[in-house]
């Protein structure tokens, strides 16, 4: 995986050899449509599906974050996240790994993860989730704002917590049309961009999904505004043949 400067418009991705698997081909497809035959092939042949599943992460996408904090270091023992587009549960399972929000390794500092989305989630220990809650409406901001709160020293008053680090993994429905999709992941975005400036600490990180495309550089100029570095990533299990990439953000400047 490479970081790629943000004036790139063609992302680069490392190529290497491997053995060549068999392909497989799913039986009983009677009845199923020629896309869903296709997603099926896909998933068999996935070596990440595969890997997802023997390592008991609930989606492939886990290894997306790996990769990527494998390169970026920013989750550590500790630190306060607040997750968007948290189903189903993949990042947060990595999340909980890495931030000892479970608190299982009692010599490191515990974190605290809270998980977001209009999805159900399933529970995990060591994770504050929301489902069903819409991350753009007033009413799951002051939820966030609360829990923030929540996690206070009394012996300041219970003043918020500042946020170490804000992930955003949202995406609207897509419709297939990218002069519709790309806008309306931008728009939601800047939504998680808004609550990262708020929230997050002097020094805290931004990182966000995006479908790239027009609006992509005006987006970059304001992450440069607010953050110290921006740059982009296309982890290595991103599909080669999806638009999406990811912008991080390091280091919120002083306002």
């Amino acid at each position: 995986m490479r970081l790629l400067p943000i004036n790139k418009t063609i992302l680069i991705r490392k190529m290497f050899t491997s053995p060549v698997r068999e392909k497989i081909v799913p039986k009983n497809l009677k009845g199923k449509s020629k896309s869903s035959q296709e997603w099926l092939t896909r998933q068999l042949n996935d070596p990440y599906v595969k890997k997802a599943h023997d390592l008991n992460y609930r989606a492939r996408s886990a290894f997306k974050l790996i990769e990527m904090d494998d390169k970026l270091k920013l989750l550590k023992p500790g630190v306060v996240v607040v997750e968007c587009g948290a189903a189903p549960g993949a990042w947060t399972q990595v999340i909980v790994q890495r931030i000892n929000s479970d608190g299982k390794n009692q010599k490191k500092p515990v974190g605290k993860v809270i998980g977001i989305d209009l999805l159900p989630i399933d529970p995990l220990p060591g994770a504050i989730l929301l489902p069903g809650c819409d991350f753009t409406s007033q009413e799951t901001l002051k939820k966030i704002a609360d829990l923030l709160q929540n996690c206070g020293d009394p012996s300041l008053n219970s003043q918020p917590v500042g946020v170490d680090i804000i992930l955003s993994d949202m995406a609207p429905n897509s419709t297939g049309m990218h002069g519709v999709d790309h806008p309306r992941i931008i728009t939601l975005v800047r939504e998680a961009l808004k609550f990262a400036t708020q929230h997050g600490k002097v020094g805290s990180h931004f990182v966000t999904k995006i479908w790239d495309g027009s609006e992509t550089k005006e987006l970059e100029k304001e992450l440069e505004s607010a953050y110290h570095k921006v740059g982009r990533l296309k982890p290595p299990s991103s599909r080669a043949d999806s638009a999406e990439v990811f912008l991080f953000a390091k280091g919120k400047k002083k306002i």
